[in-house]
């Protein structure tokens, strides 16, 4: 079953909430929402759901834009010969396509340039630019890429190429001498917002080339490309993001769009409601594809096709690609479950080699070995000597430090504390392991219980009608900085429990006040769940709506369930009783002594989650008896009494909250040298 976390849940301010709402500018649930977020005042909330193009900044302020501006105008009143060097993820794509796009509406002749992610790896070539240089190319524009490649920018000077670099990735030492370098995130440049994508500062320089008063003509033009990529790069949807976005999305449902309109179709996904979320499950998966197999101009000459047949052409090869993706992906992820064996739980990284792996699905492969077994992964694609790996790091472990530790083993290394990348010899392969593994075991430490962050509690089941959720919408796009609302609702009578999906789903039927509500659990079977029809339990959920066939209707989407709180429970007195030093009845005894298949459950069950736990006692207790599959929550608070006298685990409580580490443990702890077991009996 899949591991849930402690809830933490915020709260709803309720006098803001009401204020917000009684101003009209949202309905219940929503204003309840945005108080929950940190929203106070009706003046507060009209400013967060604006969408106007006058929320955009300055691109002027942005440093060295001025210098891009000029060289680029200059190019064009000379009629120059440019090039877009771009990136092979969707960011990078649709950067090249917007700043492609502009070029030639100037009348310029523009060479685009996407390296290919399996033959020539990210970044600018040498190669390529000796190939714009032959062609006649005298400005190159980089976009979503450039910022450290200082040798590259020297070099196509020396080729007659002078080079504007716009990119959004961390500044690094020493800036390349390109004519202008165009980056939020320049220690020098203080322009406010500095969460745009490669193609959001792409779009930056579009404005900026075509001064005030035009921003909203431009997201009308541009508008859908700049969403694409800025939703793909998982930017925060805040501020100059939201309007980017929210925009877009409106250009994609109104807008005719050779290309795009023709991926749409080929995946049935509706031109007219499409959401950020068609977008980050249909439509990025899709333009990634070509990137991950190679073929990364697929993509690019779809985001310009101006022909629909074409275009058709081109969107049923990206769907047989991104088929073609998924099928060596799951074939590699199925490699790679076989070479771990039997393993259920593992205590290190994984990492893992072969010469029969396609690098462009490394990265996914790995984040769906760390998400099964809580470690971090690696996976690397053998090619002759050499190897390419991709890290995947889980919970809050920083991969990139872990690499820094072990870069004797390594050629090369890169990327950040969730994910990096890496090149080294195939006979460092296990060097690498045992060293990320020594690494691992020192800085793992106390890995802390995962969290599931809730907004709030409904307390008035009245907030979740079809009016109320679909007002949500407001509130939207949802991503990084505004996540989908996720809120709980406590005691709801589990009416009823129904599999669905062929027993890997359940739909769960509510009740609360007399209000039924229909939820749905994916990945999560009727017995796997453990509630039995009639239980009294909480929800953690996305408020969300099921369109079956034009009927509309409430659908609660739920990220855990677990036993209402039960402060009073029996059992539980009963075992305090027991440690006190009170005598019991030799039922009661029987209720509260383990077997040894108990205290392996409860065991088994706490090192899956994590290595410490801090929560309420009446909510952690009847939760360990659900997940652990011991029924009877005084019991396992005897099998956590066991454990911490054996040294398995260290337990503590205090003021009703109940603190659990497990430190490592090698061998077999030995039941008989209990002495509350042996009382017990």
């Amino acid at each position: 079953m899949q591991a849930y976390g402690a809830w933490r849940v915020g709260k709803c301010d309720d006098a803001a909430a009401y204020a917000i709402w009684k101003s009209g500018c949202c309905r219940r649930l929503t204003a309840a929402l945005l108080s929950a977020r940190g929203v106070r005042t009706p003046e507060e909330a009209a400013e967060f759901l604006r969408e106007d193009a006058g929320l955009l900044r300055d691109p002027m302020a942005m440093k060295d834009m001025d210098k891009a501006v000029s060289r680029i105008r200059a190019a064009v009143g000379k009629r120059e010969t440019v090039a877009v060097y771009g990136d092979y993820d969707v960011d990078g794509i649709t950067a090249t396509a917007l700043m492609t796009a502009w070029f030639r509406r100037q009348g310029l002749r523009c060479i685009p340039y996407i390296p290919e992610r399996l033959t020539e790896g990210y970044g600018i070539s040498e190669e390529a630019l000796s190939s714009l240089a032959a062609q006649g190319v005298t400005l190159m524009v980089t976009v979503d890429c450039g910022v450290t490649a200082l040798h590259q920018v020297r070099r196509a000077s020396e080729l007659g190429m002078d080079v504007v670099v716009t990119d959004h990735h961390e500044c690094v030492g020493e800036l390349p001498p390109a004519v202008a370098v165009v980056d939020p995130h320049r220690k020098d440049d203080e322009y406010p917002f500095k969460g745009l994508a490669g193609v959001g500062v792409a779009f930056k320089l579009v404005s900026a080339l075509e001064g005030p008063g035009t921003e909203d003509q431009l997201l009308e033009r541009y508008g859908a490309l700049t969403a694409l990529g800025t939703i793909a790069d998982i930017m925060p949807v805040t501020g100059e993001n939201r309007v980017l976005i929210r925009r877009g999305i409106n250009m994609l449902r109104t807008r005719e769009y050779a290309g795009l309109d023709s991926l749409m179709a080929a995946i049935f996904v509706d031109k007219s409601r499409i959401s950020g979320t068609d977008i980050s499950f249909s439509l990025i998966p899709k333009l990634n594809a070509a990137g991950r197999m190679g073929r990364v101009r697929v993509a690019f000459d779809l985001l310009m096709a101006e022909d629909r047949r074409e275009a058709q052409r081109l969107a049923g090869e990206l769907c047989a690609m991104n088929t073609e993706r998924r099928n060596v992906e799951d074939r590699v992820f199925r490699e790679a479950l076989d070479m771990l064996g039997d393993a259920r739980h593992l205590e290190e990284p994984i990492v893992l080699a072969s010469e029969n792996w396609h690098h462009g699905v490394s990265g996914i492969v790995a984040s769906r070995l760390a998400e099964k077994f809580g470690v971090p992964a690696v996976i690397i694609c053998l090619e002759g000597e050499e190897g390419r790996g991709s890290c995947r790091s889980y919970g809050d472990f920083g991969i990139f430090d872990a690499l820094d530790d072990a870069k004797e083993e390594l050629t090369s290394f890169g990327g950040h504390e969730l994910a990096a990348g890496l090149t080294l010899r195939r006979d460092r392969v296990d060097a690498l392991r045992q060293r990320l593994a020594a690494y691992y075991r020192n800085h793992e430490g106390d890995r802390p219980q995962q969290h599931i962050l809730l907004d709030f509690c409904v307390e008035d089941p009245t907030y979740l009608t079809l009016g109320e959720i679909e007002a949500l919408k407001l509130m939207s796009p949802w991503g990084v900085g505004n996540p989908p609302p996720t809120l709980c609702m406590r005691d709801v009578v589990a009416e009823a429990l129904i599999p669905i999906g062929g027993d890997r789903h359940l739909k769960l039927v509510g009740v609360k006040n007399g209000l039924k509500f229909d939820c749905v659990f994916f990945g999560v079977s009727v017995r796997e769940l453990g509630i039995h029809p009639g239980s009294l339990v909480d929800l953690a959920f996305e408020p969300g709506v099921n369109d079956f066939r034009g009927n509309r209707t409430v659908q609660l989407l739920l990220r855990d369930v677990r036993p209402s709180r039960m402060p009073g429970d029996p059992s539980v007195g009963m075992a305090r009783r027991f440690r006190s030093g009170q005598s019991l009845q030799p039922m009661e005894r029987a209720i509260l002594l383990p077997n040894r298949s108990d205290m392996g459950r409860v065991w088994r069950y706490l090192t899956r989650r994590a290595r410490r736990f801090d929560e309420e006692t009446a909510t952690l207790l009847p939760d360990i008896a659900l997940r652990s599959g011991v029924p009877v929550p005084g019991r396992v608070l005897v099998c956590l009494w066991v454990l911490d006298e054996l040294g398995l685990i260290r337990l503590t409580e205090s003021e009703g909250i109940m603190e659990i580490t497990i430190p490592r443990f090698e061998g077999k702890a030995d039941l008989s040298k209990s002495a509350l077991l042996q009382n017990l009996r």
